[in-house]
């Protein structure tokens, strides 16, 4: 029987901390009595993560582990778990849980409400950041939501957010379509869900930043550029035309509201 909610944690030389992260992860479920999985997908760690997941998977049969070709970057990374997940609601998470497992409750409730996709967002209540980010980060972040507003028409405060649900239809709809493998793959999958007419709901959540991000502002920020006019070229070129989910089958109502739209 497939479960009613996936967790998708893609991770990449996360040995140091992955293990934590899981025991809290699969208390809260236990705790919550939610019927659920937890994907880890290792991105080529050079490390111990995947020896981590096995070992934990023993005694915890929801726990899986999903195996990247190489280092693919956290685009593909969220992909690949996305398209592994059986859930009805499939929500993916950093693996430093810089927003809370247990704020998984109020994506929940924004897709019970009717919403297809729940975004977590660190800058809708910005007093609600319990670590803020390195100054140079904020400046980083801020230049580039204004620059996806101008050139995707994204209005959302945070796109960044390593924190969103989905329900089943909207993940089928949009992650076969992704194209981006790496950082600049979040406003490619909220365009995609702007295209397909889904309902995302922003939500503000606890967040505090985690030291050892990979992201490095010059390099990877000159990407993520190139990356928006790369969405908008896939775009203009039919790349995303298609309905991918048009044979997905029905899903099933939420517990505590409605079904998830289609």
């Amino acid at each position: 029987m497939e479960p009613t909610y996936s967790i998708v944690i893609p991770a990449y030389n996360e040995g140091a901390r992955l293990g934590a992260t899981l025991e809290k992860v699969l208390a809260y479920l236990q705790q919550q009595n939610y019927d659920a999985e937890v994907i880890v997908v290792n991105d080529g760690s050079r490390d111990n993560t995947a020896e981590i997941v096995r070992e934990l998977a023993r005694t915890n049969p929801a726990l899986r582990l999903v195996e990247n070709p190489g280092n693919r970057g956290k685009g593909y990374s969220v992909r690949n778990g996305m398209l592994n997940a059986h859930g009805q609601v499939i929500l993916f998470s950093d693996a430093d849980l810089s927003s809370p497992i247990e704020e998984m409750s109020k994506l929940l409730e924004a897709l019970r409400a009717g919403a297809d996709i729940a975004i977590g967002s660190r800058w809708l209540r910005s007093e609600m950041q319990t670590q803020r980010q390195p100054f140079h980060r904020q400046v980083f972040g801020r230049v580039f939501n204004l620059l996806l507003r101008i050139t995707l028409g994204l209005q959302f405060a945070d796109t960044q957010c390593g924190f969103k649900a989905f329900t089943r239809r909207a993940a089928q709809t949009i992650f076969p379509l992704q194209r981006i493998e790496r950082w600049g793959f979040d406003p490619e999958i909220l365009f995609l869900a702007r295209k397909f007419h889904f309902k995302v709901k922003e939500v503000p959540v606890l967040w505090g930043h985690s030291g050892g991000t990979r992201i490095h502002p010059l390099k990877d920020g000159s990407r993520m550029f190139l990356d928006m006019l790369h969405i908008r070229w896939y775009d203009l070129t039919g790349k995303y035309d298609g309905n991918p989910a048009t044979s997905a089958p029905e899903p099933r109502t939420l517990p505590g509201g409605p079904a998830p739209r289609g």
